[in-house]
C-alpha cells in the first residue's frame, strides 16, 4: 500500500480532488490517500495561521510521520500539483540511508507574488517540502509539540534533522514548477505553485489543459 498524503485547503477544494484522481489514474498498485485537513487535525494541529502562510497546510504536513504512527514511509505531496505517471515508480526510489527524499531545488522565483496576493518570498530549500518521501522512523523529532511550536525555517529547512545527509535527492521531474520551469513533456509531477489553473489568470499555465480533462473526468456521470 502506497500512503499518501495530501495538504487540504478549504480555498483549494478541487485541488485536492483532481490530484487525487491523477493518482487513482495512473497507479499500479493499491494507494491510501489521507487529506491533511486542520479540521480533522483540529486536536493535534493548534498553532494559529501565520499572516505569510500561503496555505492552511504550510505547516500541518509535518505531522505525516507522527500520523504514520513513525513506521514505513509516507509521500507528502502539495494539492496543486498534478500526477501524469505512476506513483509507484516514485515510491520504488525508497532509500533506507534516508529520513527525507526530495526535489532539490536551487532556484529564484521568476515572480513575487502568486495564488490569492501571498508573497512568494526566495529562501534556501525554497519548495523542498512541497513534496517529500519521509521515512517515518528516523523522522521522530517531529511530534506534534515540535511541530506546533517549531518556526517555519526550522521545519522546511529540515533543521530538525541531525545531518543534511538525510536528506535524499529526487529528480527534479517529480516536483517539475510551473512557470518557474520551462515546458517538460517528462515532468511526472507538474506542481501549480504559483497557482492553479482553477484560480483565475492561471487558467492557460503549461498543463492546464491536463488539469482540466482529469477534472472533467471527474465530474462526469454517466446515466
Amino acid at each position: 500500500m502506497i500512503n499518501i498524503f495530501i495538504g487540504y485547503d478549504e480555498g483549494e477544494k478541487i485541488a485536492y480532488s483532481v490530484l487525487s484522481e491523477s493518482i487513482r489514474q495512473h497507479s499500479s498498485e493499491p494507494v491510501r490517500i489521507t487529506p491533511l485537513d486542520l479540521s480533522t487535525t483540529r486536536n493535534i494541529f493548534t498553532r494559529k495561521k501565520q499572516p505569510n502562510q500561503s496555505t492552511e497546510f504550510a505547516f500541518s504536513r509535518f505531522l505525516m510521520p507522527y500520523l504514520s504512527n513513525y513506521e514505513g514511509w509516507s509521500i507528502f505531496m502539495d494539492c496543486d500539483m498534478l500526477l501524469r505517471t505512476d506513483i509507484n515508480n516514485l515510491w520504488k526510489l525508497r532509500d533506507d540511508d534516508y529520513a527525507v527524499m526530495c526535489c532539490k531545488h536551487d532556484y529564484k522565483p521568476n515572480q513575487n507574488a502568486k495564488f490569492r496576493g501571498a508573497k512568494n518570498e526566495p529562501f534556501p530549500k525554497k519548495n523542498w517540502s512541497s513534496m517529500m518521501m519521509m521515512n517515518n522512523a528516523k523522522c521522530k523529532t517531529l511530534t506534534p509539540e515540535f511541530v506546533n511550536t517549531a518556526t517555519g525555517l526550522e521545519l522546511h529547512q529540515f533543521r530538525w534533522l541531525e545531518s543534511e545527509n538525510l536528506i535524499g535527492s529526487l529528480p527534479l521531474t517529480w516536483n517539475w514548477l510551473v512557470s518557474e520551469y520551462d515546458y517538460n513533456v517528462k515532468a511526472d509531477n507538474v506542481h501549480f505553485t504559483l497557482g492553479g489553473p482553477y484560480f483565475k489568470g492561471y487558467e492557460k499555465s503549461d498543463y492546464a489543459n491536463e488539469w482540466f480533462r482529469v477534472y472533467d473526468e471527474l465530474v462526469k456521470i454517466d446515466l
